[in-house]
């Protein structure tokens, strides 16, 4: 039994993950956010569980001996959205408190889930200081960015994921993955951002959580048939000049298939840089804290539901509609931004049980690990 803790949990895709696979037992987990943790609460049972609401009030002798350590701690200030204040601003620091726990409790893994610009954040300097310090705590580590489009959701959505260990042997059974969706963006008109045209077998873009307020919201659908045939995907739509879509009204034409992913559903005539819409087999906008997402069907345009955004993270429809039983919309969207998606973590938890079965199954030093 792999025992896990679950640090900076949000509504749980960590523990929805893991959870899926056999031999994993959440000991407790930690939450700022009100809201977050009241969905947390009535999507799984923490009955006997500890719980601290504030990361850096932990005191980490209060947290009962566990296996796993999951965190994927506050990122906006690495994300190229924001202001990428990296350890000057106070989210950053949540490393630290990380490394906190692990000095005292030295789990035998953990599993960490951040945006690409930790990576290159102050170039290069603030993940090198992650890498020595949990060096320094007797860890090694192995990281990969991975998509979330990789991983049976239809959204484009690059993460960090990286994955400690205190034992070498561990090095190389979990990263890399090779797979790859074959589905991919692809380009068949040019232009300025807002005027290219994709090809329909493609997938959708990242939903964004934090691009500015109601008007930046993700994830328009169109669809320009009586009886539209409903897709998982979607292709790149051609709209009016007073559209905000396209400068050129001899672009104005052509039968759309399928509904449509596409930024701004509330304000069509906003001008924006980058695509508003996908194409009609695109996966979705990567789903973010603050951006909303929606569908234009049948000319008339939608916010994508909170149960659909929750689905684009991978969570089950009983997950979703207990959440969804009290929880407000604005607050769903939100959460469902700020989630780990679920088939990720999902998938890395497979690696991770396979190489403590086979480690600790053995006495002796030399062992092999099937590859999944």
């Amino acid at each position: 039994m792999i025992r896990f803790f679950d640090m900076f949990s949000g509504i749980g895709g960590f523990r929805a993950g893991l959870e899926s696979i056999d031999g994993y037992k959440c000991i407790g987990h930690c939450e700022i956010d009100k809201f977050a943790n009241a969905s947390y609460l009535s999507m799984y049972d923490t009955e006997g569980e500890v719980y601290f609401n504030d990361a850096t009030k932990i005191n980490p002798e209060d947290i009962p001996d566990f296996d796993l350590l999951c965190a994927g701690f506050p990122c906006q200030s690495f994300s190229i959205a924001g202001k990428r204040g990296g350890f000057k601003d106070a989210r950053g620091t949540m490393f630290f408190y990380i490394a906190k726990v692990l000095q005292t409790k030295q789990p035998k893994y953990f599993l960490l889930e951040n945006v690409p610009g930790l990576l290159n954040h102050d170039k290069g300097e603030t993940f090198t200081l992650i890498i020595s310090t949990l060096s320094e705590l007797g860890y090694g580590l192995e990281w990969q960015l991975l998509n979330s489009a990789d991983f049976f959701v239809p959204q484009s959505r690059k993460r960090m994921y990286a994955f400690g260990y205190r034992d070498e042997r561990c090095a190389g059974k979990v990263f890399p993955f090779t797979e790859c969706n074959p589905q991919t963006l692809k380009q068949i008109i040019g232009g300025s951002q807002g005027q290219r045209a994709y090809d329909s077998n493609g997938l959708s873009s990242t939903l964004a959580a934090n691009s500015g307020g109601q008007g930046g919201k993700t994830g328009l659908y169109i669809d320009l048939n009586a009886d539209p045939e409903l897709t998982e995907l979607c292709r790149c739509i051609k709209a009016r000049y007073n559209s905000g879509i396209t400068k050129r009204r001899g672009e104005n034409s052509g039968w759309i298939d399928a509904p449509m992913a596409c930024l701004d559903p509330g304000r069509i005539n906003k001008r924006q840089n980058g695509r508003r819409f996908k194409s009609d087999e695109e996966p979705m906008f990567t789903l973010t804290a603050q951006d909303r997402h929606g569908l234009l069907d049948k000319l008339k345009i939608r916010k994508l539901t909170p149960r659909e955004c929750l689905r684009l993270q991978g969570f089950s429809e009983d997950k979703i509609n207990t959440m969804l039983a009290f929880t407000s919309d604005n607050q769903a969207y939100k959460q469902a931004g700020n989630a780990v998606t679920v088939n990720v973590v999902n998938a890395i938890g497979k690696r991770i049980k396979l190489l403590d079965d086979e480690l600790y199954k053995r006495s002796d030093k030399i062992w092999t690990l099937k590859q999944m």
